[in-house]
């Protein structure tokens, strides 16, 4: 684990365990002016016109960790230090920078300095882009103790996993220090799709405190965040060696490379002290008074490693600064550069006069005229060195010398990562094939490294790979690939690796001739022949997997391509899968060689007559039959067409080595028959069968039929069954039951020789199923199927009430009640009879039967006299008729005429001009009324009304009603002498015209009194208000005082005082406002002295009466099914309480039942009426200032017939209650 920056230490609080001379001033920081340009690729900083602002930020170089800790450092390593040395001193200048949650800018350029007070000041962040969901949290442990820090990544809109980077300061990466002590790990949550990253601190050490950061980033999104960790431990006070304290720890391994300072400390008791670390002489002193670039040269020469611990401790001594005498401004001790940038050295001079030179690395920069690498510039007191194009080379001590002083600088190149810009290429080739592997980088000249399964490619002269780099390109080549160049080949450069897969493979195999499958009968040689290219390739036979080796009786032979098999008699052992494996190569070839022998049945071995097998039902069969055939014949047992497998149930076919056999566990009589036996293989075929009898009870008989049924009896009939069960029938059992139960009542305990039976005693009404049992030798089979449901029935009882209804010339209408008897089989229809008076030929005038209680008999002779009679048809048959006692004369009747006024009708019918207007006025009357209409006494014009009449109506329709078109309209229906009027009053109304004479009667105060008249035209409808404006005369805007104003007079009150209003006057009928308007001719001036007027004192109006009923309720008559609504209309103040009753029963959440009130109208829906919904309905209006209740009598035509409600399974006794019911509805009617 990396020791924490002196930035990380000042942050956390913490303090060193080194002792200094607080009496020393502390060492000032020196201004410094560094202005940085980015390569060529980046953005510059600098803007056109403007003198470029410094960013202040220092960017420390983070050093090559040491291995395992145990090696001396190398010159190399120095050099390292001297900039760790300058970066040290100078990191205590607090820089403008982003924060620790914020990442590093493309471009670095240190600016001036701030006073040590200023480093504590917060500095402002960019914006970051949101990618943390949950960010690490700071701690504090012990030291020993462990602690983990999570961060977590949302990939919802990412397509790949995002980087992240774990620092400790501010450039100390993490991943290279992974060990006993630091652990990360990542995990992906697919569910959820959150990336978590984890650190564990394991065994934490004192030096492990300080600031540590975590980096996300994801393309061009990034995320930052910083936390801080404090290791908590008892404090030292003893005195210690600064050359043994400084010096880097190599007792733990796993921290190789890291700064133990605080290490020794804690173990400073367990060794003994030698006596040659202790120091002879002050090194403080001496780092006191030396010059920064002396720093190194001096830790070396005492044996000091940790040069970094040891500047972090010299910056808090105090030290006086020696003024220069030569710079007004000397070079910061460090300044940072990328690779490819542009940086210029800036020092200001106390005297101008002086010559200045400029050395790098001891050696003098002279100016050159042809190159532009270095560019001396000269402003004012200011000397300033440019360098351009910053190399690898140009990192170096850069120093200026003024005179005899000189001050010295260190210049910090970072260099790029290299990235690979065209990935390699997988390649799949074969032997003795040429590869080359391309890779394209991002700089020219990039070091890179190829490696085979993450092992470096050798190169040397001998090798069989050579590299190959031009420009931006760098190649792997291959001449002679073999097979074991087949692996996974990357290309490593600093800022990513490329793999990709070569894979070499011999050269395809070419099957000139494969292996045939074969079939050899037993006793036969058997020769197997194949032919393959390349032909020098040998190969081995195998069969079913195993080797197959050369004897007396097999021959393997090879000639060039060619390679055979011979076997001279082949054996059962010989059959199986041979396979043909060309040596080198995964391909096989394979065949199938199979040994045959015919199949045979060896039925002589049974001793059944005629093979034939004799079986009782529900015995169990199994015959067992010897095969023979090789290869094992497939054996198929068949019964007819179908196939007997042997995963039957209870009859199956089972096949063995030697035998096969067929099994029937329970024997039926479906079983008996031949069955036969067909084996084959592929040696050929062979069959066989047998024959198999089972004796059994007979079928059942076939479902009996009831021929006829009577009203508690019935007569049925059947078929003897088909199979007898090789017995013949001996009789028959009947048995009954009724329809909704389960329990069958035997009739007869002796057999029934005949194939009819007459069942007795049942009970009328009741459904009854009947079914027979056949009996033999055997037993008694089972039951036949049940017959049709049957029901015992009567015939209804006669009708009744037959009157006549209607007569015309040519037809009549009867009507009748439903019969007082219906009986279990209910009612199907009535069959309406007539004939001549005098004759006995009675005429059936309905072909189907009617349901309706209603028939018109058409088609009669004029004047002729015919009697009626009806019949009342069931499933019994047809009743007694209910003959007419009187002939009926057939001439129709004059039936006076009658207008039935609608309702809305019955008051003036009012229309807007121009809207359309539709009546239609029902009448009665016989023959067809004659029709006529009157307006005011005059015939209405055709051309301006149009009057349509029909058989029951008539029809009076104004396209587009204009005014003249009001009036009374005289209707009048004729019927020979009789008469009947009707007047329709249609009132068109339009808009009214403007009033007349407005005038200002009165100005007092604040208020004005206005009269007028009303207009002359009143749009032929009454006169409902009046709508009054008023306006100021300098802006003459009319403003609304009031609307609906009834009278013709007026005070408009609450005028402003020193205004001058204009007053206009609309009239409203029950169309609209008036079109126009009228204004008063004079202005009403509200001046501020007036006469007071006092307003009279009302008394309200006591709005509160009983409850009126205005429109009561009507006597109304529905249909069954349709649903049916009872209104009226009631005027009470205070709101009164509205009660629906039916028959003087309240209605009360009764789901067939709806009740409105609106506005004071009253309605009842009931949904779907049937008869039950007949009878007396009321509505009571109830308030505090009494009550009042409307009646109506609701009668409901139509509903169930008797036959309906037993098809619906309605009980007897409600099919009763509902007919006496409607009887009691319809007697009224009668």
């Amino acid at each position: 684990m990396p020791e924490p920056t002196k930035k990380d230490e000042m942050s956390n609080g913490e303090k060193e365990s080194v002792a200094t001379d607080s009496s020393e001033a502390p060492m000032p920081t020196p201004e410094i002016s560094l202005e940085v340009s980015p390569p060529p690729a980046e953005q510059p900083v600098e803007t056109e016109g403007k003198d470029p602002q410094p960013i202040e930020v220092l960017k420390p170089v983070q050093p090559e960790p040491v291995e395992n800790g145990s090696k001396e450092p190398e010159p190399e390593a120095v050099v390292v230090g001297a900039k760790e040395q300058v970066e040290s001193v100078n990191s205590e200048v607090k820089e403008e920078a982003p924060s620790p949650c914020s990442p590093p800018p493309p471009v670095w350029s240190l600016g001036e300095g701030q006073a040590p007070e200023d480093l504590d000041k917060p500095v402002d962040t960019p914006p970051l882009s949101s990618l943390l969901i949950e960010r690490p949290q700071g701690g504090s442990i012990t030291v020993g103790g462990d602690i983990s820090f999570v961060a977590k990544v949302e990939a919802q809109d990412l397509l790949r996993k995002p980087t992240i980077k774990w620092f400790k300061g501010k450039w100390m990466d993490l991943a290279s220090k992974t060990g006993k002590h630091l652990q990360l790990k990542e995990t992906f949550d697919r569910r959820t799709k959150i990336h978590t990253f984890e650190m564990h601190i394991i065994k934490a050490k004192d030096n492990y405190a300080g600031n540590y950061r975590c980096e996300v980033t994801y393309k061009d999104k990034f995320d930052s965040c910083s936390f801080d960790l404090e290791v908590k431990e008892l404090e030292q006070s003893q005195s210690v060696d600064i050359r043994s304290a400084f010096k880097r720890s190599s007792e733990g391994h796993e921290d190789a490379g890291d700064l133990d300072f605080s290490g020794l400390l804690k173990h400073r008791n367990q060794r003994e002290p030698k006596q040659d670390e202790t120091p002879e002489v002050d090194v403080w002193e001496i780092l006191k008074s030396a010059r920064p670039d002396q720093y190194e040269k001096i830790a070396f020469e005492y044996g000091i490693t940790d040069l970094r611990g040891l500047l972090k401790r010299l910056k808090k001594t105090k030290k006086e600064e020696k003024k220069s005498e030569a710079f007004a401004k000397k070079l910061d001790p460090a300044y940072q550069v990328d690779k490819g940038g542009k940086i210029r050295l800036v020092v200001d001079l106390a005297d101008p006069t002086v010559e200045l030179k400029w050395y790098k690395n001891g050696q003098e920069i002279r100016p050159t005229p042809n190159q532009r690498k270095f560019i001396f510039e000269q402003k004012g007191t200011q000397r300033i060195l440019v360098i351009n194009n910053c190399g690898l080379n140009d990192d170096a001590a850069y120093s200026v010398a003024a005179g005899e002083e000189k001050c010295t600088t260190e210049l910090f190149v970072k260099e790029l990562p290299v990235k690979i810009t065209k990935e390699i290429e997988a390649v799949k080739t074969t032997v003795n094939e040429r590869i080359e592997l391309e890779c394209e980088v991002s700089e020219e000249g990039a070091q890179v490294k190829w490696c085979k399964n993450g092992v470096e490619v050798p190169t040397g002269p001998r090798s069989r790979y050579r590299v190959k780099s031009e420009g931006l390109k760098h190649w792997l080549i291959i001449d002679d690939a073999s097979k074991e160049d087949t692996g996974t080949f990357s290309l490593m450069a600093s800022g990513g690796t490329s793999e990709a897969k070569v894979q070499v493979e011999l050269k395809p195999l070419k099957i000139i001739q494969d292996l045939q499958d074969m079939t050899v009968l037993l006793g036969q040689p058997l020769k197997m022949h194949c032919e393959i290219f390349p032909g020098n390739v040998p190969g081995r036979w195998y069969r079913n997997g195993q080797l197959i080796q050369s004897n007396d009786r097999i021959n393997i032979l090879q000639r060039a391509k060619n390679h055979r098999l011979e076997i001279v008699n082949s054996t059962i052992h010989d059959a199986g899968d041979y396979t043909f494996v060309p040596e080198g190569y995964t391909q096989s070839l394979c065949a199938k060689v199979h040994i045959v022998d015919p199949p045979r049945v060896h039925l002589e071995s049974l001793n059944f007559p005629d093979n034939t097998v004799t079986i009782v039902a529900g015995n169990k069969l199994r015959v067992e039959i010897p095969i023979s055939g090789e290869p094992a014949p497939r054996v198929v047992w068949m019964k007819g067409e179908r196939v007997i497998l042997d995963s039957g149930h209870r009859v199956r076919a089972e096949t063995f080595s030697d035998y096969t056999s067929l099994t029937i566990d329970i024997a039926e009589k479906e079983d008996t028959g031949n069955y036969k036996i067909v084996l084959q293989n592929e040696a050929g075929e062979a069959g066989a069968s047998i024959k198999v009898k089972v004796v059994d009870i007979p079928d059942p008989p076939e479902v009996p039929l009831v021929t006829e049924v009577g009203g508690d009896w019935c007569s049925m009939t059947w078929e003897p069954p088909i199979y007898d069960g090789g017995s013949p029938i001996l009789g028959y059992f009947i048995e009954r039951k009724k329809k909704q139960s389960s329990r069958w009542m035997r009739l007869n305990f002796d057999l029934n020789k005949e194939t009819t039976f007459e069942p007795k005693k049942m009970i009328e009404g009741v459904p009854y199923e009947v079914r027979v049992f056949a009996v033999n030798a055997i037993g008694v089979s089972k039951p036949s199927e049940p017959s049709k449901a049957f029901v015992p029935l009567a015939v209804t009882s006669e009708p009744t009430m037959l009157v006549v209804d209607d007569v015309t010339d040519t037809t009549v209408t009867m009507k009748w009640r439903p019969p007082e008897t219906i009986g279990a089989a209910g009612l199907d229809g009535y069959l309406v009879e007539y004939c001549i008076e005098g004759t006995d030929d009675w005429r059936v005038t309905n072909k189907e039967l009617t349901e309706k209680t209603k028939y018109t008999i058409t088609g009669l002779p004029p004047e002729a006299k015919i009697l009626v009679r009806v019949r009342a048809i069931n499933a019994a048959g047809a009743s007694t008729p209910r003959t007419l006692q009187h002939s009926i004369l057939v001439k129709e009747v004059i039936e006076p005429p009658k207008i039935r006024i609608p309702r809305h009708l019955k008051q003036t019918y009012t229309r807007k001009v121009g809207e359309a207007v539709n009546l239609v006025i029902p009448f009665m009357g016989k023959p067809r009324p004659k029709v006529s209409w009157l307006k005011e006494g005059q015939t209405v014009d055709p051309t301006q009304v149009t009057i349509r009449n029909t058989d029951c109506d008539s029809i009076i329709f104004i396209r587009k009603a204009e005014r003249k078109h009001s009036g009374k309209y005289d209707m009048k229906v004729e019927v020979e002498n009789h008469v009947d009027t009707a007047i329709i009053d249609i009132q068109i109304v339009d808009l009214p015209g403007p009033p007349q004479c407005v005038k200002i009667d009165e100005v007092w105060g604040g208020n004005v009194a206005l009269d007028w008249t009303p207009p002359k035209d009143n749009g032929n409808a009454a006169i409902t208000g009046y709508t009054i404006q008023k306006a100021d005369k300098k802006t003459m805007e009319w403003y609304t005082c009031i609307e609906h104003y009834h009278r013709t007079c007026i005070t408009i009150t609450e005028l402003v005082v020193g205004n001058e209003y204009f007053f206009r006057i609309y009239s409203e009928n029950m169309v609209g406002l008036s079109e126009g308007a009228t204004q008063t001719k004079d202005s009403a001036l509200i001046v501020k002295e007036g006469m007071q007027l006092k307003n009279p004192e009302y008394i309200d109006h006591d709005f509160k009466e009983p409850p009126k009923f205005t429109q009561p309720l009507i006597n109304t008559f529905a249909i069954a099914g349709y649903n049916a609504t009872l209104n009226c209309s009631v005027r009470a103040n205070p709101r009164p309480k509205v009660i629906w009753m039916k028959n003087k029963i309240a209605i009360i959440d009764d789901p067939r039942y709806r009740m409105f009130s609106n506005q004071g109208v009253c309605t009842l829906e009931i949904r779907k009426p049937s008869p039950y919904d007949g009878g007396m309905y009321s509505c009571k209006a109830i308030n505090d200032l009494g009550d009042a209740l409307v009646e109506c009598k609701l009668e409901v035509k139509g509903g169930f017939t008797f036959s309906e409600l037993m098809q619906r399974g309605v009980p007897l006794h409600l099919i009763d209650k509902y007919m006496s019911e409607t009887k009691v509805v319809e007697q009224p009617e009668k």
